[in-house]
């Protein structure tokens, strides 16, 4: 238009171009500081996929929908790859009824893993179903009924017994010291069906999670290291990772929150 003198009305009828697309401007934010943090994310969380990184976007803040996080999941290569699962045979379970409180019922497993030397321990896991909160992780060399016993009162003495206690098969379930701890505490232990562990689901999707997160991605040095590191884990669990199933809400969220609503009820009544 400089070097021939004519106005930008006459040079956009000539080449057929509309003034507002003449005029028109990028108004896109710059990515940057989001694509930095979304990295930082997923660098100190490996697994997580796109959905959860984007409810630690929002909890942190940024106002973005889970499109864009997704697009920018893929242009960092960020994608998290599973284990094809095999496809099993349905059929019919018994599904106890949701719990309604904390402390309504817990679920309790035992986990195998392997120090650096090759010495095998065990891992006790311990869930309210009601809450997601993880009270407990414990790992030994052996751990007996007594041993789980002397745990679970350890638990209890911050927040009570629980009504019941979801449990497989197992020989430290069945033993004697369990059912003496359970007749004395008003416990009852809900034990599944032989070959069934997906009747006991939330406590076998958590251990999959500890596997897949801290397990399968650790050395542990002696038995210290591996409490240390499982404690660690377990409190991020509880303070920083929210749940779908709570409203993503981290279960010590969750927890207060259902504590202040009690609260609130009771006086009010």
């Amino acid at each position: 238009m400089g070097a021939f003198r004519i106005s930008k009305l006459r040079a956009c009828k000539l080449v057929r171009l509309g003034r507002s697309t003449y005029y028109w401007r990028s108004t896109a934010k710059d990515q940057t500081p989001l694509r930095t943090r979304l990295r930082e994310l997923a660098e100190a969380r490996p697994r997580f996929g796109y959905p959860r990184l984007h409810v630690m976007l929002r909890r942190e803040g940024w106002k973005v929908n889970i499109k864009r996080v997704y697009r920018l999941y893929k242009l960092e290569g960020l994608n998290v790859r599973y284990k094809k699962r095999k496809k099993r045979a349905s059929h019919l379970r018994v599904v106890p009824p949701a719990p309604t409180a904390a402390n309504e019922r817990w679920s309790m497993d035992f986990m195998r893993d392997t120090l650096d030397d090759g010495r095998p321990f065990r891992i006790f896991t311990l869930v309210d179903v009601f809450t997601r909160e993880c009270p407990l992780l414990a790992a030994d060399t052996s751990l007996t009924g007594h041993k789980v016993a002397e745990l679970l009162d350890h638990v209890a003495v911050e927040r009570g017994y629980p009504k019941t206690i979801t449990v497989d098969n197992g020989t430290e379930f069945y033993s004697k010291a369990m059912d003496s701890w359970a007749y004395r505490n008003g416990v009852q232990l809900q034990f599944i069906r032989p070959g069934k562990p997906v009747e006991n689901a939330f406590i076998e999707s958590f251990n999959g999670r500890l596997r897949d997160e801290l397990l399968n991605s650790e050395l542990f040095m002696g038995l210290h290291d591996a409490r240390q590191k499982l404690e660690t884990w377990r409190l991020d669990y509880n303070q920083n990772r929210p749940h779908s199933a709570i409203g993503h809400l981290t279960p010590v969220e969750f927890a207060n929150q259902v504590r202040t609503e009690a609260h609130a009820l009771s006086e009010v009544s």
